[in-house]
């Protein structure tokens, strides 16, 4: 019974690919290093490194890589978490939209910003705005279906292979450390564990 052993395993992915979770993590660790640089930029003498001589520049620099660097932190956390199809979907179209506001603001900065006969602040805002209340949505879900299936509480499913037949199988917390416990310590109760799940199953 492969699955119950698995399911104390503490395996360290959970079924989720590696690539995909130290992709998400270095995305995730650039988009807070572009948030940092971004506020670099306007306080210190890095913008002048990078090229942005006067003020103007230098803030215009600081808000795309501020802009950048928020939906990738997004797009990072929910690549590293299992998520759904769902979730990545929707954080996918909120960084659409962050990116959206992004480029209004490279062409609206500074002479079409707040002065001018067509400003484009409320546009850049809106997007951006509504990119980022999106993507946090369905970040805010991931982690917490995330946080529910590593914090069992009341009762727990377990999901049983036998022969290959699936049976699921609804215990209490208390019952799944026992479980847990005898399959870890491999004490002789393994099997006594087992048909007792089974035995349960079949009700």
């Amino acid at each position: 019974m492969e699955n119950l052993g698995d399911a104390y395993g503490g395996r360290r992915w959970e079924g989720r690919d590696p690539r995909r979770v130290y992709a998400g993590a270095t995305l995730g660790g650039l988009g807070a290093l572009a948030v940092v640089l971004g506020l670099l930029v306007v306080t210190t003498p890095v913008g002048a490194w990078l090229g942005a001589s006067d003020l103007r520049a230098a803030e215009k620099l600081a808000g795309t890589l501020g802009g950048l660097g928020i939906p990738a932190m997004f797009l990072g956390v929910v690549a590293v978490l299992p998520s759904s199809r769902r979730e990545n979907v929707g954080v996918l179209v909120g960084a659409g939209f962050c990116l959206v506001g992004v480029a209004i603001f490279q062409v609206a900065y500074p002479e079409r910003w707040t002065t001018g006969a067509e400003t484009l602040a409320f546009e850049t805002a809106m997007a951006y705005f509504v990119g980022t209340a999106l993507a946090f949505w369905f970040v805010f879900t991931a982690m917490a279906s995330f946080r529910t299936r590593n914090n069992p509480q009341g009762m727990v499913r377990l999901e049983l292979t036998r022969k290959g037949k699936k049976q699921t199988v609804t215990v209490t917390r208390e019952e799944y450390q026992r479980y847990a416990n005898a399959v870890r310590s491999d004490g002789g109760e393994t099997e006594q564990i087992i048909r007792e799940i089974e035995s349960r199953a079949e009700e």
